[in-house]
């Protein structure tokens, strides 16, 4: 008898708000490993914000296409290996799509160190914590006495880059939906102030959250929130460009951060956008640094597990919604 293979499709490409009717539960064959390919078994499936964003075109990867296995990263595990270099057993991170199995050439996949949890490859270890040490270490260059701002400062990277910020001797102030998330980065994560855009006044809180002006700002969002921290930049301030999450779900925006020009003129910033793999090269140093903070307590590694692979298409469009507080991942079971 054959082992299916779960898949969730995508079924159409929405036009405004992501929906449960987006998605498709379908399944099909167990795949074969090809000469030069690996046989995997799916355990952890990535959520981020960039799922949303390939749906609207190309960008650093294809555009998505109605009909195809939802694409995103996962921790996987060899079941079997005809490519040399990979034997069974071996874990690996890998756009393997949103599936139980696939079958990838090893060229594809990237061998990861066995740790445990096994979590904390997606989160601390993973995409999350190697995108906000890169980001803000790397893009942000921040010095000890910085001010240095977060969007999104609850979601899986910004709570990565708040907390070391805060390492590296800086000022730290997350900017999050809601009371109690605002609550959770001061009393959970050691930021030193934190900003509920939801209230309103947002130029406001961040005069008297950053009374000193703002020397980094690490930017998750874009539109607004972007649009505010530029106005409140010190001169010679840096801006780490890693998302839009406020553009990437719904209808468009009006118009874009205004000001930008004669302010990155007049303040002489420097406004950065980055991807991980730009930083490829550095990626073991970065992980050896994270570690080391990890063991010592000075990095805590909040996550957000969600178990069944039926569940993904929820647990995206939560996510989008600002339910979760840290990395986002689903548990692939029953496999």
């Amino acid at each position: 008898m054959t082992t299916p293979n779960r898949q969730i499709q995508l079924a159409g490409i929405p036009t405004d708000k992501l929906r449960p009717e987006h998605f498709s539960l379908a399944q099909a064959a167990m795949p074969q490993a090809a000469e030069g390919e690996l046989l995997l078994r799916i355990r952890l499936i990535s959520l981020d914000a960039a799922n949303r964003a390939w749906m609207q075109g190309a960008t650093y990867r294809s555009a998505l296409q109605a009909g195809q296995v939802m694409a995103g990263g996962a921790i996987a595990e060899v079941m079997e290996s005809k490519a040399a270099g990979f034997a069974q057993g071996d874990l690996v991170f890998a756009d393997t799509g949103w599936q139980e199995y696939a079958a990838l050439p090893a060229a594809r996949v990237q061998k990861v160190a066995r740790r445990e949890p096994l979590t904390h490859l997606l989160s601390v270890y993973g995409v999350a914590g190697l995108t906000a040490y890169f980001g803000l270490l790397r893009v942000g260059r921040p010095k000890a006495g910085d001010t240095v701002v977060v969007s999104a400062a609850a979601g899986s990277v910004g709570a990565f880059v708040g907390q070391i910020a805060k390492i590296k001797g800086c000022r730290v102030v997350g900017i999050a939906g809601g009371a109690d998330k605002c609550a959770w980065l001061k009393d959970e994560l050691g930021f030193d102030a934190a900003i509920d855009y939801k209230a309103g006044n947002l130029s406001g809180a961040l005069k008297e959250a950053a009374p000193a002006g703002i020397d980094v700002y690490f930017d998750n969002v874009g539109g607004d929130i972007l649009e505010a921290c530029l106005f409140r930049m010190n001169q010679g301030g840096r801006i780490a460009c890693c998302g839009a999450v406020s553009q990437y779900d719904g209808a468009p925006p009006r118009h874009g951060p205004r000001g930008v020009p004669g302010l990155i003129v007049t303040k002489r910033l420097t406004m950065q956008g980055f991807i991980l793999y730009d930083f490829a090269d550095e990626r073991q140093q970065a992980l050896d640094e994270l570690e080391g903070w990890v063991r010592a307590g000075k990095l805590k590694v909040p996550e957000d597990v969600i178990d069944g692979l039926e569940n993904t298409p929820a647990a995206l469009i939560g996510l989008l919604a600002g339910e979760n507080r840290g990395k986002r991942m689903v548990r692939v079971t029953g496999v």
